[in-house]
């Protein structure tokens, strides 16, 4: 993810339909933060979210892996993003799992995934990806379930 792709993530992140379950979408300021939070990720960490894309070159999302906290711990979340119109077509599973793969290789040994509870189509790519449904918490003041798996 670069500063070039601030139109493509400011569409994404600015779609009410992929935000839903976000407090709100993203305004274009508020995606060009998200891209400047990914590239201090990459440098601290080695990774963050990507920018997904079909061979052919056409932009579907990001995916990624980020530090969160959960209840004072440090964990390493799989999220994704993905364009409503590419939606249902297995991009945020095959992505996933490269992160999980990804994340295997740089040697994190547990993944997890928070979801808004309504996010169906989230925890069915969890579960694909072979995280498991493992608790509920409270996160930045809204009830979120917890993925997890040890990979």
């Amino acid at each position: 993810m670069t500063d070039a792709d601030l139109d493509q993530m400011a569409a994404l992140l600015g779609d009410p339909d992929v935000m839903r379950y976000y407090p709100a979408p993203k305004s274009r300021d508020e995606a060009q933060r998200w891209i400047d939070w990914n590239k201090s990720n990459y440098a601290e960490h080695g990774f963050g979210l990507w920018v997904v894309e079909t061979v052919e070159g056409d932009f579907i999302g990001d995916c990624g892996l980020t530090w969160q906290t959960i209840d004072g711990a440090r964990e390493v979340e799989v999220g994704y993003h993905v364009r409503s119109v590419a939606q249902g077509n297995g991009y945020a599973t095959e992505a996933a799992t490269a992160c999980m793969q990804f994340a295997r290789q740089r040697g994190i040994r547990r993944l997890v995934a928070i979801i808004n509870p309504a996010n169906a189509a989230s925890q069915r790519v969890a579960v694909k990806i072979g995280l498991q449904f493992e608790r509920r918490i409270t996160k930045g003041g809204a009830e979120q379930v917890i993925y997890a798996a040890t990979i």
